[in-house]
């Protein structure tokens, strides 16, 4: 899959909360009530990541994940990584 411009991948975001699009990559933080509920959320999207064939680099806090997506192959954004972004945003 091709790597989109800058200039789709800002259209992409401006109708994404939260999500933001710096350097090779599209990011958004998110926030839970508990440790737990982060987890679970985690273990959903790793499944959509798995079946997508598309896997995101994660961070965990307390109470909080950063989810990353970039190409590693193709060394930036490409539509698959929008596409999973939505299915982030779904989960939640």
């Amino acid at each position: 899959m091709a790597l989109l411009t800058s200039d789709a991948i800002q259209q992409e975001l401006a109708s994404m909360d939260g999500w933001i699009f710096q350097g090779n990559v599209i990011h958004k933080n998110i926030n839970f009530d508990t440790y737990m509920a982060g987890i679970a959320f985690i273990n959903k999207l790793a499944d959509i990541a798995e079946a997508n064939n598309h896997h995101p680099d994660l961070t965990v806090g307390w109470c909080k994940v950063g989810v990353t997506f970039t190409s590693h192959d193709q060394g930036g954004v490409t539509g698959q990584c929008i596409t999973m972004a939505k299915a982030v945003d779904t989960l939640l």
